[in-house]
Order: C-alpha cells, then structure tokens, then sequence
C-alpha cells in the first residue's frame, strides 16, 4: 500500500532564473498539489528562484550596475524631453520600472527603462491630443503608461506572446529605420540652438535667432555639436567608459562657468527631487481614454519587439533561456510601475542591455543597483543638473539613435526576399509621411505583412512529378525526368490544402489534363499537404468527380494523418477506393511504374 502512495511526478529545482523548472526527485503523490502551487508561484515571483550570489558575482554586478546607472540618469532626463515630459519624470521612469522589471522579468541582463523609441511612440500619440509638458499631457502618458502596460501583462498572463509576432522582422526594420530619422530630425533644432515654434521654419527661426542673439546660437551649437562629436569618440575608444555621464559632467560644468543659463541659454532648469508620489490621475474624459488605447497598443506591440531582439542577442551571447510570456509580465508590470510613478511607457533597452552585458553583469541584481543609482540621485543630486544644456540632451538622443539606421539590413532583407523588402519599404514611407501619427506606419506595415503572407499561400507551388534516380519524386522539369509512366501525371503542391491552395490546384490538374488526352491516371502526392479544410475536402471531391467522368483513375500518396482520418471520415476514401490511396510515395511508385 506504501507503495501505490508514489508516482513519477517530480520535484522542482528552483534553480532557473527565468522560471523553468528542472525535475528530478520523484515525489509523493499527496505533495502533487504543493508541486503544482509552487510552479505558479515561481511564474508569479520569478526573482524567488535567484540563486544566491558569489562575491564574485557581487562584485561584477556593483560594477556593470554602477556603469549602467551613470549612463541611465542622463539618458533618462534626454527621453523625457523626447516624450514631451518633464525632466524629473525620466528619472521617474528608470527608478521603480527598473526593479519591477529586473524582478518579474526573464532575462537577467535586460535592462528595463526610458527608451528613444518608446519615449518617441509617446510624443507621437499625444501630440494630437495635448500640448507637450502641459498638465493634460502628462496625465495622458501616465495613462498611456497603464494602458500599454495592462495589455503586455494580460497578454503574458494568458500566455499570448505569439501575438508579438503579428509585427514581422520586416515591420520591424522599416519602422525602426523611419523612427531614427524622425528623432534625430525632431532634436536638431535643440542641438542647435534655435526654437522652430514659429511657423515651424528652419531657416528663417536661425536667421532670426542669429540675428537676436549670435553668441547664444554658437555656444548651443558648441555644446549640442561638440556633445555629439565627444560620445562618438569616446564610444571608439572603450565602451567601458560612461561616456553620457562623462559628456553630461562636462556640459553642467562648461555651462556653470559660461554662466551658460542666466544669460538665455537652454538649459535643463530645476528638476525636483524625492520620491514619486503614486497616484491615479482620473481628470481625462472616456472619449480621451478611448483615443489613447490604438496608441497604447502599438506601443506594447512595438516596445515588446524591440525588448525581445534585445532577450535574443543576450541569450545568444551567455546561454540563458528566457521566457516570451514572462516577459511580457515583467515589462507590462513595468510600465505599469512607471504609470503610477507619474512617468511615461518604459521598454527593455539595447544600448544598455549591451553596457550592462559588456561591463561583466552576471545577475539582474546587476539591475537592481542602476536603480539604485538613480534613487541616490533624487536625494541631493539633481540640482547639479540644473544647468545642464538641453543641446546635450539632443546629442545624448541623437548619438545612440544613429545606430538604429541601418540601410544594410534594409538592403540585404530586399535581396534575400523581395516581398519582405517591399512590407520594409511600406511601412518606412508611410511612418515618415504620417508624422506625427506614427502608428499608421506600424498598421500599413502589418497590412502589407498580411497581404504578402496571403499572396505566399494563395499561389502555391505545384510541380509536377518524375521519378528520379534516388528513388523518390522530383519536379519532373527541373531535373528533366521523364513522367513516371506512360499515362500517368503526377503532382505536389507544397502547401496545406485549405480554401486558399485547394482551388489552385484544381485548375493545375483541369489545365494539366486539358493539355494531355491520352492521360489514364492521376497522382497527387500528399505527402506535403499538412493540413485539409472543408474547401480542401470539397476540392479533392470534385476533382475526383472531373477525373471519373473522363475515365482517369486518381491515385493518392503518402497523405499525412489530419487527411487521412478526414478522407476516411467523409467517405472520401471509399470513393477515392482504398486502395488507390498509397501510404507512401515509394509504394506509388512501386505500383506505378
């Protein structure tokens, strides 16, 4: 009786950091439920599973976090102005996001935070329905926060991760590409010095402002200009080195001591302090929460995309698995976390997932103490920001962005396929020609995704059969075979047979008999037909009934499962005769030839 108390469930090891779990001991059936429960609780608590660390990685974590936090609190200041919103907000958005996502998320190096692109999405959907830094605007990116965040969750807590995939690499490319140009447009007037508010003219605002005050516009452009040459520099000579934390250090002194500031200059002025008071804006109206939910998802699709290409590259590099849905909490929950902070939508960040991998981080705690950084610089440190120019925010947006274009992906994705090239180019024109709503060039690009995908799958290939010398079928025109016998065509279709495929191939075989009247018999190879509807079924029907009234015999080969079980299930077999239908393509050949 002892005995019967066991079986093969086994235990889990809380040893994966991405909330896999490794069995090994078998366990006493009255614990199953415990099994069961700690396996939701290791999906909920992810960080629950963290090993404990070494002091080595201890110390490689202090370091890369330290690094990574040096870079985040310039970074972050530079991505609020992108989204419009006030500088304090950016620090804002890298304090709680970055620990909720180092803890709920799956991949340990992910480093979680404002973003060029995200914060771009931002500006891009509120644009339209405020004014930039106004009261109104601010409470729309916070809701834009939840609301993109609530999605990501829901998708990763009902294990929806696939619809990520609904925005192709293609999509992807184009839209990225487009998203670069329009950031480093949008920050050239800040990077040198000159306010397009009026009428939105370049050349007339600069003449105008070299007129009023020269001096103003040099020394901006000197800052933004020289900002811009300094990260390039330092970026070639080591990517160890916190080159934005350098830049900023010695665009806040050069400012300080030109009195940079108090004589006109664009600087970033007070930037507050202390903790984010959490809080539930409930001033906008319905028709204003209806209008920020396309925005709020595109941004969950599109800020997804972009944290996952950044997952994959990590994995690559150490080995450690990550998981798709628990991402998607961890980066829901985030952005979630930055909403109530009073901040905008936050993403998993390339550059500084890289920083961090390359300074030596092993865990996320590494993570853990770049937030650290920026709590420690909302107590005492943020009026040393005040007079830092907003030219350097520009070159600390535009630099990083410039690695974003890449006409060499773009070129080569046209080369290796051309429909794919085409959806790249779509989505770029039309995310440059609808500035600033943006997220018409993300839904032209899935449009065009679809409508490639359908074109792929409505015109089949369809070959037609020779036996070739290894034994199996081949395309008989290729290889310049002759037919498999006197009388006999053969023919595949590299497809499933739905309601897309099946009437393409009824007309091959109709064409194909037309063109040849001393045919007897007909062979359709099914061995690639994966999957069958009702079109499909029909399709074999009435080509059957064609072929009978003619005299031609039809003869199936190697049909998988799902077709066999569903020719048997509609009486299609006993028409069809059970044996004119072929387990494999060898014993068709055997019979035929």
């Amino acid at each position: 009786m002892l005995v019967m108390c066991y079986t093969v469930i086994k235990a889990p090891q809380m040893e994966s950091r991405t909330g896999y779990v490794r069995y090994t001991d078998t366990l006493p059936i009255g614990i199953v439920m415990r099994a069961s429960s700690s396996k939701l609780i290791v999906r909920l608590f992810p960080f629950l599973t963290w090993a404990r660390p070494t002091r080595r990685q201890n110390r490689a974590d202090a370091i890369a976090g330290i690094t990574v936090g040096l870079v985040l609190i310039p970074q972050a200041l530079a991505y609020a102005q992108l989204a419009g919103m006030p500088p304090v907000t950016g620090l804002y958005a890298a304090l709680l996001p970055g620990i909720v996502g180092a803890l709920f998320g799956s991949s340990s190096l992910l480093a979680v935070g404002p973003v060029a692109l995200t914060s771009l999405l931002t500006f891009a959907a509120l644009q339209p329905l405020a004014e930039a830094g106004s009261p109104e605007w601010v409470v729309m990116a916070i809701w834009l926060a939840l609301y993109s965040g609530l999605m990501q969750f829901l998708m990763g807590a009902f294990r929806m991760g696939i619809l990520a995939n609904l925005i192709s690499n293609a999509v992807v490319q184009g839209f990225v590409n487009a998203a670069a140009v329009i950031i480093i447009v949008s920050q050239i007037p800040a990077l040198l010095g000159f306010d397009t508010g009026a009428g939105g003219n370049w050349l007339s605002t600069l003449w105008q402002e070299w007129q009023h005050a020269p001096w103003r516009l040099v020394a901006t452009a000197g800052f933004g200009l020289g900002g811009v040459a300094a990260l390039l520099l330092l970026g070639k000579l080591t990517a160890r080195l916190p080159a934005v934390m350098v830049v900023t250090l010695i665009g806040i002194a050069g400012s300080y001591l030109l009195g940079f500031g108090e004589l006109g200059g664009s600087v970033i002025g007070p930037v507050g302090s202390g903790l984010p008071q959490p809080s539930l804006p409930l001033t906008l109206s319905v028709d204003q929460h209806l209008a920020l939910l396309l925005p709020a998802a595109i941004i969950a699709l599109i800020s997804f995309t972009e944290a996952m290409s950044s997952c994959r590259t990590m994995s690559r590099i150490t080995g450690e698995p990550w998981d798709r849905n628990q991402e998607l909490i961890g980066q829901g929950l985030a952005k979630m976390a930055s909403g109530f902070s009073g901040a905008f939508p936050v993403s998993g960040s390339f550059s500084r997932t890289a920083l961090n991998a390359y300074s030596g981080a092993k865990t996320a705690r590494a993570s853990l103490i770049a937030s650290l950084l920026v709590l420690i610089s909302l107590f005492g440190f943020t009026e040393l920001l005040y007079h830092l120019p907003t030219a350097i925010l520009a070159a600390i947006i535009i630099v990083p962005v410039t690695r974003l274009i890449d006409v060499r992906s773009l070129t080569r994705l046209s080369r290796e396929n051309p429909k794919d090239g085409m959806v790249a180019l779509v989505t770029l024109v039309v995310t440059l020609v609808t500035v600033p709503n943006l997220y018409w060039g993300i839904l032209a690009g899935i449009a065009a995704s679809l409508l490639a995908f359908l074109h792929h799958h409505a015109v089949p290939r369809i070959i037609e059969l020779g036996v070739h010398e290894s034994g199996g079928f081949r395309d008989r025109h290729l290889y310049q075979l002759p037919p498999i016998a006197e009388g006999v065509l053969g023919v595949r279709m590299d497809a499933s047979l739905t309601y897309l495929t099946a009437p393409v191939l009824e007309r091959s075989i109709r064409k194909r008999v037309d063109a040849a009247p001393d045919l007897r018999t007909v062979l359709i190879s099914a061995s690639s037909l994966n999957q069958v509807d009702s079109t499909g079924l029909d399709t074999l029907q009435d080509i059957w009934s064609f072929l009978d009234a003619r005299g031609i015999t039809l003869y199936l080969s190697g049909p998988k499962l799902p077709l066999r079980e569903a020719l048997s299930r509609t009486g299609l077999a006993q028409l069809i005769k059970e044996e004119n239908i072929f387990a494999t393509d060898a014993k068709a050949i055997e019979a035929l030839t």
